[in-house]
C-alpha cells in the first residue's frame, strides 16, 4: 500500500482512503453489514488506514456501523474521519452536542481528522460568527480531534475566501479529471499546495461517472493500457499531484475494493504520454455536449418554472457519460416535476437573453424525450 505523509502533521495515512458513503446495501436499503464489514476488512489488511465517514452517511447509520467494525482494530492503526454537519450547527452548544454524538456512534475517545461539512462561503461565515470554528480549535486542544479541516462545495473565490482565513491542517474538495475547472478545481489545488495545506480529494471518480463511457472511449485507453481499469486511471490522474494526500472511493462492492488496492499498493503517477490520453479523452467526451449551456442562468427565472440550466445538466451530462441511472435519478427524482422540460410553453423568453444563442424551446424538447426514452 502506497502511503503519503502529511509533512505539517507528522502522519502519513494510506494513499488510499476507504470513503464509507457508498457501502453495499440490502433490498430494502439498509447497510448490507456483513458485506460491508468484510469489504473493510479486506481494505485494512492491505494497508488501507484512512476511513472517511459523516453524520448524515447512509441516512445516519455509516457512523455507527464504521464503529462497530473499528473497534475490533487497535485504535492507533487507522486514521478515522469524520465530520460536523454544520447545516444543523446553530449554536456551539449544537456543535458540541454532535460531536459528542459522534464520539459515541464512532466509539472513540477521539476524531483523527475533523471537518465542517460541504462548507461554502456564507455558511463557513455563519459559522465563525457562531464561534463553532473556534469552539474545533478548543476541541483540538482538548484531544477530541487531532487534525481540523473542512470538505468544499462552492466556487474557487469562495474556497479562496475559506483556506486563507486561518491555518488549516488539511482541506477536502471535489477532484477528477472532468473537473479541473469546477468548485475549487486546479485553482484550488495550486493555492493550497502554495499555502501548505495538505489535500484529500473527493469524487475522484465523479460519483462513478468516469466508469461508464462508451466503447469508443474506453478504446482510447485501452490504447494506451489494455488491462487499465477505467477507476485506476482516474485515481492515477489525480494521486499524480505530489499535494494530494489521501484519495476517497466511496467503495461499494468487493470489486471495487480489489481494483483499487491493486492500484494503490504500488502506486505509478500518470506519465506524460498517459496525461495526453488523459487529455484527448476529456476532449472526446467534452465533445458529446449536447449543447452550449454555460449554467449562466441569464435565462431564469423561467415564466412556467422550468429549471432550463438544471435540464440542460443533466441532459449533457448524459451525452458525456452514458450514465442513465444516474440521469434517471437526476431527472425524475431530484428535478421537481414543475421544473422539468416538459413545462416548457414555447413561450421564448429565455432565447432572447441567452448569452449562447441556444435553441432552448427545441432544446427542452429534445431533453423532455431523452429523459422519457430512459
Amino acid at each position: 500500500m502506497e502511503y503519503r505523509k502529511f509533512e505539517k502533521l507528522g502522519v502519513s495515512p494510506s494513499m488510499l482512503g476507504f470513503g464509507c458513503m457508498r457501502f453495499p446495501t440490502t433490498q430494502t436499503g439498509s447497510i448490507d453489514e456483513p458485506r460491508a464489514e468484510k469489504m473493510l476488512d479486506a481494505a485494512i489488511a492491505a494497508g488501507v488506514t484512512y476511513i472517511d465517514t459523516a453524520y448524515p452517511y447512509h441516512n445516519g447509520a455509516s457512523e455507527p456501523f464504521v464503529g462497530r467494525v473499528l473497534k475490533k482494530y487497535p485504535r492507533d492503526s487507522f486514521f478515522l474521519a469524520t465530520k460536523l454537519p454544520v447545516w444543523l450547527v446553530k449554536s456551539v452548544e449544537d456543535a458540541e452536542r454532535l460531536l459528542n454524538e459522534q464520539l459515541e456512534r464512532l466509539q472513540t475517545d477521539y476524531i483523527d481528522f475533523y471537518l465542517l461539512h460541504a462548507l461554502g462561503k456564507d455558511r463557513y461565515d455563519e459559522m465563525v460568527q457562531l464561534g463553532v470554528v473556534e469552539w474545533a480549535q478548543k476541541k483540538k486542544e482538548e484531544g477530541k480531534i487531532r487534525f481540523l479541516g473542512f470538505s468544499f462545495h462552492d466556487s474557487y473565490e469562495a474556497f479562496e475566501h475559506i483556506i486563507t482565513s486561518r491555518e488549516w491542517d488539511f482541506c477536502q474538495i471535489q477532484f477528477n479529471y472532468m473537473d479541473t475547472e469546477i468548485q475549487a478545481g486546479l485553482k484550488g489545488y495550486e493555492l493550497a499546495e502554495k499555502l501548505g495545506v495538505p489535500m484529500v480529494i473527493m469524487e475522484p471518480i465523479k460519483g462513478g461517472s468516469l466508469t461508464t463511457f462508451a466503447d469508443d472511449i474506453v478504446k482510447i485507453f485501452q490504447a494506451e493500457r489494455q488491462d487499465a481499469s477505467l477507476a485506476s486511471w482516474a485515481l492515477r490522474f489525480v494521486g499524480t499531484f505530489p499535494n494530494v494526500k489521501v484519495i476517497l472511493s466511496g467503495m461499494s462492492s468487493e470489486d471495487q475494493v480489489e481494483d483499487n488496492l491493486k492500484t494503490f499498493k504500488v502506486f505509478e503517477p500518470l506519465s506524460e504520454k498517459e496525461q495526453q490520453v488523459v487529455k484527448d479523452v476529456v476532449a472526446a467526451v467534452k465533445a458529446r455536449v449536447k449543447n452550449g449551456c454555460t449554467g449562466c442562468r441569464y435565462c431564469m427565472p423561467c415564466p412556467f418554472g422550468v429549471d432550463i440550466p438544471r435540464n440542460f445538466s443533466i441532459w449533457n451530462n448524459y451525452a458525456m457519460y452514458g450514465n442513465a441511472g444516474g440521469a434517471k435519478w437526476n431527472y425524475f427524482h431530484e428535478l421537481r416535476a414543475e421544473n422539468r422540460a416538459d413545462q416548457c410553453k414555447k413561450c421564448g423568453a429565455c432565447e432572447k437573453v441567452c448569452p449562447q444563442g441556444l435553441h432552448i424551446r427545441d432544446n427542452l424538447v429534445e431533453v423532455d424525450s431523452c429523459m422519457k426514452g430512459l
